[in-house]
């Protein structure tokens, strides 16, 4: 990748460093500056002698530094900030602290941390990172990218959100650049994508938000947020820019409105390498918590009865995804009879076939109403999740509504009645937000049920038996599914890469010991990246949808998992 600086092969993790620049321009560059760990004939070569401490210290040294400075930091948002700092000054430094300490720093740079950096980013703006495209000024998208100064064929990942649906805290319109820039961060850390290969964007079409809009800090377009015609025109445009200018990279769509979210997956699937990791990540890592939980009920996948609870994009992703692991599997013979299993609730109840609000993507769920004309509820208009469980009697219950609670103990004690392991699954985040907490529904299901969430939640030690408490993070899924699409170029992300994914992770846990996670841990998160990256690779191979033929899969991902430490330097 050549610069003004420096250049460097990037399409793989082991490539030398040719610098150019001399003196200061060294120090201010993250990605070929290593401060302190120069070595004297590296000093000399480069113009840094008298510019750094005497000392040649190590990059281990240089981590316990700064990791002592991120301890002694009070606040998450101050550690977060003080980990930018990092980042700003030196990307080796800042990926090997954090990749060392992956567990702890990652609801630091991620979730949920993230979400208040995104209220901030107005306040606590210093330097600009990632490409800002504005919809009141679409003729300079080609210039944008151009300017971020990337070759057309090291670009592997752009992630761009247009901030509509922020984590739980909704419109936050400019600030949602963060979300994009959080997510590559986890692509590096979790997966070895190069960090000079990840383009992050946001779509500024305005917000809705009024306290942005009023307030003087705002750094975005100050107007409503855009939509109709000149909203699609305007994605439009971003799309056919980015493939255009980068052929070989994955959109990954981040955190946009349900209204939204859907309807361009939908329509642009099919044409290029696209992923929601919001409709289809969660969705993968649902399915494998899922998979490795009905392992342990003994009850095939097919005969489960699925209700989802706040079945907006997440939600019916989930549903799509294990829909179609029972047809492609065989647990159920017709989509028909697939739909069946599923029971979504909404904001207005149960999704019923005569309710108008339902949108395009959650109408195949919604049950007749001459179905649930005869079910004993008081308001056959609002059938609620309590009418659900007593009518239906499922045995998996799949949490995305970001209500706080709504999993009580009538109802995980009415599920434990007739199922014997109960899957129940509370995932909405925050920890505030979480439909129940895994001590409630361990202690209201006498350690019987079987339980993931989307927030990190301690052990429960309960009628001596340690239970730990799986997180359906996404983070165990995309990072890997980029890596795989970027090793074997993909054209496109089928339905069945995204399985492939959910059943590689699925294969590394043993859930039948009892109190055992169904999950991996996160701390384990290269590895579980690298083992979903070789099977995503097979599977678009197998379904021809590769354009780098996998002679040696796993030394081919390897190959390309960037490691965070200093390469070799040739002053240029």
């Amino acid at each position: 990748m050549p610069t003004s600086d420096y250049e460097q092969d990037t399409s793989t993790g082991f490539g030398p460093l040719r610098i150019r620049a001399r003196g200061r321009a060294v120090m201010t560059n993250p990605t070929i500056n290593r401060g302190t760990a120069f070595t004297q004939p590296q000093r000399k070569q480069l113009g840094l002698v008298g510019l750094v401490p005497s000392s040649v210290t190590t990059l281990e040294n240089q981590v316990r530094r700064v990791y002592e400075q991120y301890r002694r930091t009070t606040t998450r948002l101050g550690k977060y900030l003080h980990l930018n700092g990092v980042r700003d000054r030196n990307e080796v430094l800042f990926y090997r602290l954090l990749t060392s300490n992956i567990e702890e720093m990652l609801p630091i740079i991620y979730t949920p941390t993230i979400g208040e950096a995104i209220e901030r980013f107005s306040h606590e703006f210093s330097r600009p990172r990632g490409v800002f495209l504005s919809i009141d000024h679409p003729e300079m998208m080609e210039e944008s990218f151009l300017n971020f100064g990337i070759e057309p064929d090291e670009v592997d990942l752009v992630v761009v959100t247009d901030s509509e649906g922020i984590l739980g805290i909704g419109d936050q319109g400019i600030g949602g650049i963060q979300i994009a820039i959080g997510k590559l961060n986890v692509y590096t850390a979790a997966a070895g994508i190069h960090p000079r290969r990840c383009i992050p964007v946001v779509l500024d079409v305005g917000t809705d938000n009024l306290g942005l809009l009023s307030s003087e800090m705002y750094l975005g377009e100050r107007h409503a947020r855009v939509r109709g015609e000149k909203y699609d025109q305007f994605l439009d445009r971003f799309v056919h820019t980015v493939t255009e200018l980068f052929p070989n990279a994955m959109l990954h769509w981040e955190d946009f409105g349900t209204s939204n979210a859907h309807r361009l997956l939908t329509k642009y699937r099919e044409e290029i390498c696209t992923f929601n990791d919001d409709i289809q990540g969660t969705a993968a890592v649902v399915l494998a918590a899922i998979l490795a939980a009905v392992d342990v009920t003994g009850l095939p996948l097919g005969d489960h009865r699925v209700c989802v609870f706040g079945a907006g994009s997440a939600g019916i992703g989930i549903a799509n995804l294990i829909r179609d692991t029972m047809l492609r599997t065989g647990a159920s013979e017709t989509e028909e009879e697939a739909y069946a299993r599923f029971y979504p609730i909404g904001i207005n109840g149960l999704y019923v076939d005569d309710q108008p609000e339902l949108l395009a993507f959650q109408r195949p769920y919604a049950r007749t109403r001459a179905e649930v004309e005869h079910w004993a509820v008081a308001d056959p208009a609002h059938i609620t999740l309590e009418d659900v469980i007593r009518n239906v009697k499922p045995t998996i219950l799949i949490g995305t509504s970001t209500r706080g609670g709504a999993f009580t103990r009538e109802i995980v004690e009415e599920m434990s009645s007739y199922c014997q392991r109960p899957i129940i699954f509370p995932l909405s985040n925050p920890t505030s937000r979480a439909e129940a907490t895994p001590a409630d529904v361990l202690t209201w299901s006498d350690g019987r049920a079987l339980v993931a969430t989307g927030s990190p939640f301690g052990p429960v030690d309960y009628d001596g038996t340690r239970y730990t408490i799986a997180q359906a993070n996404n983070a165990l899924i995309f990072p890997g599914l980029g890596l795989g699409v970027a090793t074997c170029r993909a054209t496109r992300i089928s339905e069945g890469m995204i399985a492939a994914a959910a059943e590689a992770l699925a294969s590394m846990v043993n859930a039948y010991r009892q109190g055992a996670p169904l999950l991996p841990s996160i701390s384990a998160l290269r590895q579980v990246s690298a083992t979903v990256a070789v099977a995503v690779a097979k599977q678009a191979e197998k379904e021809g949808l590769a354009r780098e033929p996998l002679t040696d899969p796993i030394q081919q991902i390897y190959q390309r998992m960037w490691q965070p430490i200093y390469p070799e330097i040739e002053a240029v």
